[in-house]
């Protein structure tokens, strides 16, 4: 199953008990401050729950799996997730 920004947005709506338009305007606030975050320092940390860090990833040589054609994959950055202790905990 996958959880979707709207779904996050019902569920933050019911468990504070407010209008669902403000809702889905928080979980949008809170995804763009985690964005900002990466582009400015390169990581974000939530306690309890783990951390995001920016990444490079260097050029590579690949191959179209269409044509078999050899091609050089450019850099570039990829996020990456560390799931604190907390988390760890919870879904092992």
């Amino acid at each position: 199953m996958s959880l979707t920004k709207a779904d996050m947005a019902v569920k933050v709506a019911q468990e504070l008990e407010i209008h669902q338009l403000l809702a889905k305007d928080l979980v949008s606030a809170f995804f763009e401050e985690i964005k900002q975050q990466l582009e400015q320092t390169g990581e974000v940390k939530i306690s309890g729950f783990g951390n995001f860090e920016l990444k490079e990833k260097a050029s590579r040589p690949g191959r179209n799996p269409k044509t078999g054609k050899t091609v050089m994959i450019e850099k570039r950055k990829v996020v990456k997730f560390k799931p604190g202790q907390k988390l760890k905990m919870i879904v092992s």
